[in-house]
Order: C-alpha cells, then sequence, then structure tokens
C-alpha cells in the first residue's frame, strides 16, 4: 500500500546548461509535493553550471550534486539512480522545466504496488510555437494482459509509439530499474533513453495513462545533443538494435523480432534526417554509403512499415532511393523546415 508521504528523487543530468538550468531547478524545488530530493549530476560542464548546481545545495538540503567526469547523459542519468534514497524516480532533462504540481497529481495514481508507472503529458517549446504532446495510448489503467498487450507489445515497432520512451514525463516506481544494470550501455548515443527506459517499462506491472496532464514542458534547443548533428549514428543505431534484442529475449519477449526491425527502420529515418543537416558538403557521400549498404538496403527494403507523417514519407523515400538528385531535394526541403521553427 502506498505511504502517504513516499520519497520522490528527482535526477537531473547536467551539461552546459547555464541559461536554462535555474528555471529547471526553481520548477522542481516549488513543486507542492514537498517530500523530495533533487539529484544534479554534472557532467564536467564547462559554462557554470556546476557552479549553479553547487549554489542550490547550499540553499536547500534537498539537493544532492554529483560532478562525475565527463560521460554524457546516461552515465550520469545512471549514476542518479545508484545515488538515488526515494521510494520513486523521476526524470527531469535540465533544459526543461515542469508545472509546480506536476508531482503531486501523479502521486495521486499510484497505489503502492511494486513496478507501478505513472505517465504524464507534455508540452513542446519551439523557438516560435508551442504545441501539446500528449500520448497515444489511452488515458487509464493498465495491468495484467492488459499492459502486455497494448504496452509492452507496442513500446518499439510503431512510427509514433504508444508511449514515448523518453526517461522524462515519467514516475517510477524504483525496483522497474533493478536487474537492468547488465544491460547498460553508456556508448549508445542514439536512443539512449531506451537503454534506460526499454528494460524498465518490460519490469513494469501497473501503468497509468494520465488524461491531459500537460505538466511537463520539452525545451526544442537547436544547439542540444538531441538536435544537433551527429557522427557516426549508425554505428549507434546497430548497438541499440543489439541492446533491445538481448533485452527482450532475456525479459522473455522473443516474440518482438519484428518490431525490433521496424524500430531500426525508423531510426534510420533519424539517421536520414540528420545527415541531410550535416553542415558539410559530405553529407551525401555519407547518406549513399549508409544507404547502399548492403545490410541496412536488406532491412530497407525487406521490412514492411507505415510511414504516414509526410515529412517521414520524404525521407523514407530517400532511404529508399538514395539518388543525389533527391537528396539534394531533401536537404533543401529541411533547411526550410528548420528555419521555420
Amino acid at each position: 500500500m502506498k505511504k502517504k508521504n513516499d520519497k520522490i528523487s528527482v535526477i537531473v543530468a547536467v551539461y552546459n546548461v547555464h541559461d536554462y538550468l535555474e528555471q529547471c531547478i526553481d520548477s522542481i524545488l516549488l513543486q507542492t509535493y514537498e517530500n523530495l530530493e533533487l539529484l544534479l549530476i554534472d557532467d564536467e560542464s564547462t559554462d557554470g553550471s556546476g557552479e549553479i548546481c553547487d549554489r542550490y545545495a547550499d540553499q536547500d538540503e534537498r539537493v544532492r550534486v554529483f560532478h562525475q567526469k565527463n560521460s554524457g547523459c546516461t552515465a550520469a542519468s545512471l549514476l542518479g539512480l545508484r545515488e538515488a534514497a526515494g521510494d520513486y524516480i523521476m526524470f527531469v532533462d535540465s533544459d526543461d522545466y515542469v508545472e509546480t504540481e506536476m508531482l503531486r497529481e501523479m502521486m495521486k495514481h499510484l497505489v503502492g504496488k511494486k513496478g507501478e508507472v505513472v505517465c504524464c503529458n507534455h508540452i513542446l517549446e519551439k523557438k516560435r510555437t508551442t504545441l501539446p504532446a500528449v500520448c497515444p495510448a489511452a488515458p487509464g489503467v493498465y495491468e495484467g494482459e492488459k499492459l502486455k498487450k497494448e504496452i509492452k507489445n507496442k513500446l518499439i515497432g510503431n512510427e509514433q509509439r504508444t508511449i514515448p520512451l523518453s526517461r522524462c514525463m515519467k514516475l517510477f516506481e524504483k525496483s522497474v530499474f533493478e536487474g537492468n544494470e547488465k544491460f547498460r550501455d553508456t556508448s549508445i548515443l542514439m536512443g539512449d533513453d531506451l537503454t534506460i527506459v526499454f528494460p524498465a517499462m518490460l519490469n513494469s506491472t501497473r501503468v497509468v495513462v494520465m488524461k491531459d496532464a500537460l505538466f511537463y514542458h520539452y525545451r526544442y534547443v537547436e544547439n542540444s545533443t538531441v538536435h544537433g548533428y551527429l557522427t557516426n549514428m549508425l554505428e549507434g543505431l546497430n548497438r541499440l538494435r543489439k541492446f533491445l534484442y538481448t533485452v527482450s529475449e532475456a525479459k522473455g519477449f522473443q516474440d518482438m523480432q519484428g518490431a525490433i526491425e521496424r524500430e531500426y527502420c525508423y531510426m534510420l529515418l533519424l539517421i536520414m534526417k540528420n545527415e541531410l543537416r550535416n553542415p558539410d558538403r559530405s553529407y551525401l557521400r555519407n547518406i549513399r554509403e549508409i544507404f547502399l549498404d548492403e545490410n541496412v538496403r536488406k532491412c530497407v527494403l525487406n521490412t514492411p512499415v507505415s510511414v504516414r507523417e509526410r515529412s517521414n514519407q520524404l525521407l523514407y523515400l530517400g532511404m529508399q532511393y538514395p539518388e543525389k538528385l533527391l537528396l539534394r531535394m531533401l536537404r533543401v526541403i529541411i533547411r526550410i523546415y528548420d528555419r521555420k521553427k
């Protein structure tokens, strides 16, 4: 049974977010649910973010700061998990912020069952507009066979995930992370949230999808690691694919092969988009090397996927037919799209 005053550990991985960090921290410390600790994991920031963390720790005893050698967001999040003392875990990205009633309202949906997860929705904040983003799964409680059929079996392999596999926007009962240490791979950068959330969701026993609940403000920062140009993404995606096979088999979901291959194809869309944003002229050569690779081409041509979003349809066309003229046209379209955001 859920205790009246369970403790929540909020974990924030911090790296060079000086302009946004104070708003993020303030939004957490001002929560109307007060029994929380805030773990700030500074990933060797060079812009003064680490000093901001230390200042808050001096001012509020609920704040604990850890400074680690630069190892990436996943390593920072895992350090937070190891150090967390709470009954429940929440992740917040350091360039985002949350509504002050978020934790209190999410806690109302807990019943004290081991392995439960509560999911809220978020607001996407772009440069010129804000948009509500609601979880595609119907609001409600998922347990037993319903949880397996409607949530776990649909975690991956869809153009739009049934439940977003971001670390954020979720309140996890801590036991969902137990036993997942053996799967961890901090070298995976593309889809790194999946390395934490995918095995945790497969461990879940009760999932609540909240109605409305636009508590989380996701800030679209163009120069962040999520939206900036990244190199060697295919290598990371291949590691992620192997990770998904290993975890699904270990947790008794051996029938996920088709979903994993579809997920691989959908992630290839991100690689195509990333290379089209490559500031160097090598983008054409890179794309053709990737999508004319025998193994990649076999997956793209032999894996049936449904691509409904118009922008993804164009990217998918480029994946299927990586001809120079088409790729040049797609690059122009991507640049026009980016300027409008």
